[in-house]
């Protein structure tokens, strides 16, 4: 059974867990609190969704998202192959992302990318196939996993915000890559997507916090 992440309770036994583990974290949940949920929509509109926020500021991901929802309607695999490069350049979308959404609903349409056998897998299964489809990265397929199916143990050691959080909470001497994010929350496990909020969480109140580089 996979266990997910669905609402407070679950981040509360998370944070539980991991405070226990290291004494870093009580400091980091006692600047946060409760982080948020950051719950979305799952299958290719998730996935969507997703592509279209890659690199954009959460403002203008939302700009473009509504364009694109604007130009297609509903975002189906169907839709977005039958789609005219005219309606491809109206929505917005770079180049590069109209190919990751064209490659994406034709992996579902042919059944190369199964998202009803993501619910249940494994996070590294879950980022093994997802990252197969052209266009497709790890920090995708982490966003994918923490958010859309809220799997407990989804993490982004990609992702720039968590490893500068990481830095500061744990005092590590530079920003970790992502393999030695990946190596550090090897210890985290099975409450690594509770570990990835309060990370997001705490970068947050860093950048609110006057004076810090963050």
């Amino acid at each position: 059974m996979t266990h997910r992440i669905t609402c407070d309770a679950d981040l509360e036994e998370g944070m539980a867990a991991l405070r226990a583990l290291h004494p870093h974290w009580a400091a980091i949940i006692e600047r946060t609190g409760i982080p948020p949920l950051r719950r979305r929509e799952g299958g290719f509109a998730g996935i969507a969704a997703i592509i279209v926020s890659q690199q954009l500021s959460v403002a203008s991901a939302r700009a473009v998202l509504a364009r694109v929802e604007s130009v297609f309607g509903q975002l189906t695999p169907e839709r977005i192959l039958a789609a005219t490069d005219d309606e491809m350049r109206l929505s917005g979308l770079s180049r590069p992302k109209q190919r990751t959404m064209r490659a994406v609903a034709a992996a579902i349409t042919l059944r190369r990318l199964d998202l009803e056998a993501l619910e249940t897998a494994t996070p590294e299964q879950v980022h093994a196939r997802m990252t197969a489809v052209s266009g497709i990265g790890p920090w995708t397929a982490d966003i994918y996993l923490l958010f859309c199916l809220g799997h407990r143990d989804g993490f982004a050691s990609g992702d720039l915000a968590i490893q500068e959080a990481a830095r500061v909470a744990f005092g590590l001497p530079a920003r970790p890559k992502a393999t030695a994010l990946e190596a550090l929350a090897e210890s985290w496990r099975p409450w690594r997507g509770v570990a990835a909020r309060l990370l997001w969480a705490y970068y947050a109140a860093l950048k609110a916090r006057e004076g810090v580089n963050a």
